[in-house]
């Protein structure tokens, strides 16, 4: 029950604030030097997700100075459906493969948020099956362009509840932020709140990637 009424204050938490927020342009500019991967939480609203995606975009802009930087919103439902996680799983990695093609020298910050962390989570081949919200490995991004992601960066990532974490070949490259009660990657947790505070891990988060880059 705690862990539905996270998901569903998304959408009232994000919605509250819209109107005095103004969120960064996202965009698919080609060939920036980094193109930052976010995947928003189940019913997030925002360019890129109000809690998360949007505030870490900014924060990356302000730390990675003398670098060109462009933004692509994981195209998923982020809802509670069975499939949600596995379509932007699918989708995130159609979209490096394919960014990656069309420019060779670009690099990739992805960034995952409760329901989008299982979406990256995947993605770099840990399976979030089991987890909230979470859905077996459909795709993976190809070995030959793992070198090209320079930072992994997760919120609220709900594959921990479990037990689990990102191991391999990306940890050294992943921060992954779990606030203390925060049910959806906490196993016990009960402080719903926790879940929607991770607009403070912003700076963190980016200062993080920077250092990767």
């Amino acid at each position: 029950m705690r862990i539905r009424l996270c998901l569903a204050a998304l959408s009232l938490a994000g919605g509250a604030g819209l109107a005095t927020l103004t969120a960064p342009t996202a965009s698919a500019a080609a060939c920036s030097d980094i193109d930052v991967v976010a995947a928003r939480g189940t019913f997030e609203p925002g360019t890129l997700g109000f809690i998360v995606g949007d505030p870490v975009y900014s924060a990356l802009q302000k730390k990675i100075t003398g670098k060109s930087l462009s933004s692509y919103k994981v195209n998923y439902p982020a809802d509670l459906s069975l499939t949600s996680a596995a379509q932007g799983n699918t989708d995130l990695v159609n979209h490096v493969t394919s960014q990656a093609a069309s420019c060779p020298n670009q690099r990739f910050i992805l960034v995952g948020y409760s329901q989008g962390a299982n979406v990256v989570d995947n993605s770099i081949g840990i399976s979030s099956a089991g987890a909230v919200v979470g859905s077996p490995i459909v795709a993976t991004i190809p070995a030959a362009l793992e070198p090209k992601v320079a930072a992994v960066l997760l919120f609220g990532n709900p594959i921990r509840a479990i037990g689990k974490s990102v191991t391999g070949t990306y940890q050294s490259r992943t921060i992954d932020f779990c606030a203390e009660g925060d049910p959806v990657c906490e196993n016990g947790g009960g402080d719903v709140g926790a879940h929607l505070g991770y607009t403070a891990d912003a700076d963190a988060a980016a200062a993080f990637a920077a250092g990767k880059v």
